[in-house]
């Protein structure tokens, strides 16, 4: 089988890890398998990893990939909210660094019978997990109004989502959603035609049903917690994210366990924010170079971020 899948800013990525010989590491997110056999050569000869997806065909994809890394790697179909039980059934010991790559990977966009995308037309499936019970067609013939515009507008960023949500409710009660191209051709017609866009008319709608359908802002808040629990103090945990809603939750939540201290009136200082303490491995995210967004364009929106557990985090 040939592996085309391009990771994105793979060398940030082992320099935010800090990846070393011998390391124990997790990717919450193996999808082709590209991050993960770069943190196995970086950590040559005995370093482990534990890959998770919740999308079989990625687990068994990556699998076969990495089988001729032995017994160094695991791979397994799992959450991100489910990582601290991994580690703790699988590994050496806590974690060195745990990395999250977010949103979707290329072989589900261009599947067209996964549903991910606008481009191809195929069933409204969009679930990364095919056990779930739940899929796009069905969340867009079932959710209440209000609550699909809220999706639109919070996680898709889409300023006509009331507009968008109205029309999906009236076509749904003459004719259910069933294909892409219907909920395509849908936005687009309430957006009034591309008209010289260089972002298709439903990319946020799109996204915004993707991420509702998966749970996907709940899973990455609980990834990230589950990760810190997960890693050893000098661990360290790096997410990449490709739009601004991934990002914002990715600065929240791990800048919430950034400690913030106030001075009292009465003299000395009071600790703010989440155990276990943290600090960013730097202020500002990597972001991909000219060469590597002329390679691979989805590069261009990917911004990674890391923090290191504090020594004295307990």
């Amino acid at each position: 089988m040939a592996f085309s899948h391009m990771p994105v800013l793979l060398a940030e990525t082992l320099e935010a890890l800090a990846v070393k010989a011998g390391g124990f590491y997790v990717d919450g997110t193996a999808g082709g398998g590209g991050h993960a056999e770069a943190i196995l050569r970086a950590s040559e000869p005995d370093g482990r990893l534990l890959a998770l997806d919740r999308d079989e065909a990625a687990v068994r994809r990556v699998r076969e990939r990495l089988q001729a890394w032995g017994e160094r790697v695991q791979v397994v179909h799992g959450r991100f909210s489910e990582i601290a039980e991994w580690v703790s059934r699988f590994g050496p010991g806590p974690a060195d660094g745990v990395l999250f790559d977010l949103g979707m990977s290329s072989f589900q966009v261009d599947d067209p019978a996964r549903g991910f995308s606008f481009q191809s037309d195929g069933p409204l499936d969009m679930r990364m997990d095919l056990s779930a019970p739940r899929t796009a067609a069905q969340w867009l013939n079932e959710e209440p109004e209000s609550e699909m515009a809220r999706v639109l507008k919070e996680w898709g960023e889409e300023p006509a989502a009331k507009r968008i949500a109205r029309a999906v409710v009236a076509r749904r009660a003459e004719r259910p959603f069933g294909r892409t191209s219907e909920l395509a051709e849908l936005v687009t017609a309430v957006k009034g035609g591309r008209r010289g866009r260089r972002i298709h008319p439903a990319t946020q709608t799109f996204q915004a049903v993707r991420m509702a359908v998966n749970g996907e802002m709940e899973q990455i808040a609980l990834g990230l917690e589950a990760a810190l629990r997960a890693v050893r103090p000098g661990g360290r945990v790096a997410a990449i994210s490709f739009h601004s809603v991934e990002d914002r939750l990715v600065k929240r939540t791990l800048g919430a366990h950034v400690p913030r201290w106030e001075s009292l009136q009465e003299g000395g200082q009071r600790r703010h924010g989440r155990l276990p303490s943290v600090r960013w491995v730097r202020k500002k995210p990597w972001v991909a170079g000219p060469q590597e967004c002329a390679a691979n364009p989805r590069a261009r929106s990917a911004k990674l971020r890391a923090v290191e557990v504090e020594t004295n985090a307990a």
